[in-house]
Parts: structure tokens; C-alpha cells; sequence
């Protein structure tokens, strides 16, 4: 008797119209999803480091002669990137010559490059400090930045320093 009390839910049967609407619900997921992780990809990064492989090739005998031409001078330059409490960034530049003397004459051009994205890259306007060091400030956010330093007279690069830093 108290089997006849116990009702027995009735089962559900799979038709095809369920599994034609799990298939599509199916399919449109993978394709949200594929949609927005190619518009993540498109948008965040070009992957394109130069313009034209082609031109910067050309320019290398140019560029290997100026890294000889360098070397010959027997210069020093120091660049400092440090954060300050107002959470600007301050680049020093200290350009010495052979004899540790600061070199009077010359232009120093900063850029801090993301190793990442061109977006995020930042030119540094330096002016030269009474004592011939260099400084400027700049908004960089905390991470890891290229700083390049291109020491120039009139319209002749002189000197370019490219180093790898970690700002905090």
C-alpha cells in the first residue's frame, strides 16, 4: 500500500528540439567568446616592433659605424629613473667624458619605451642642471620600461645608451 502513495515523478524525454537548442546555446558561447578574445588580441597589440624590416636593415652599416664612433669617446652616461612621493617619475642623466668631466654642448633626448605596447610610451623633456647633469619628470606607471638616451651635438648623435629598467 505505501507503494501506490509514493508518486513517481514523471520523466522528462529528450526530444530533438532540446538538443537542437543545446547545440545553438552551444555554439553561440564558443563564438562570444572567440569574438571577444580576437578583439582583445587585435586591440592590445600590433605585434609590430618596426615599420619596415627592410629600412631599418639598410641602416644598419650607419648604425654600426656610430657604435664604433661611441666606443672611441670613452664616455659615461648614468641615467636614474626614480618615483617621487607624488608619484612622478624623475630621470637623471649624468654625461661624462673620458676624464669624468661633465660634457657642456650637448642635448640629451629621453624616451621610456613599454616593452609591451608603443602606447604606453613616454618622451622625457630634460633641461641640463647647473652642475651639466640633466633631469626631467614624467607620469610612467610602476613595471618594467626601456629607457633610451640619445646624446646629441647640433644635429649629430653622439652617444645612445639603451638600458632595461624596473620602475617601482
Amino acid at each position: 500500500m505505501q507503494a501506490d502513495m509514493i508518486q513517481q515523478k514523471p520523466r522528462r524525454e529528450l526530444t530533438g528540439r532540446t538538443v537542437l537548442l543545446c547545440m545553438i546555446a552551444f555554439f553561440a558561447v564558443v563564438a562570444t567568446v572567440n569574438a571577444v578574445m580576437i578583439r582583445i588580441a587585435v586591440t592590445t597589440f600590433a605585434g609590430v616592433d618596426t615599420d619596415s624590416a627592410y629600412r631599418a636593415g639598410q641602416g644598419y652599416k650607419k648604425e654600426e659605424a656610430a657604435a664604433f664612433a661611441q666606443q672611441s669617446l670613452n664616455w659615461t652616461v648614468d641615467g636614474r629613473l626614480t618615483r617621487a612621493a607624488s608619484g612622478m617619475a624623475t630621470l637623471s642623466v649624468d654625461v661624462k667624458d673620458a676624464q669624468q668631466q661633465p660634457v657642456n654642448g650637448v642635448v640629451v633626448n629621453a624616451r621610456l619605451t613599454h616593452p609591451a605596447s608603443s602606447q604606453h610610451d613616454h618622451v622625457i623633456p630634460l633641461t641640463q642642471t647647473p652642475d651639466g647633469a640633466f633631469s626631467g619628470q614624467t607620469e610612467a606607471t610602476p613595471g618594467q620600461w626601456i629607457l633610451t638616451l640619445d646624446v646629441i651635438r647640433g644635429e649629430t648623435r653622439l652617444y645612445r645608451s639603451v638600458s632595461r629598467l624596473m620602475l617601482k
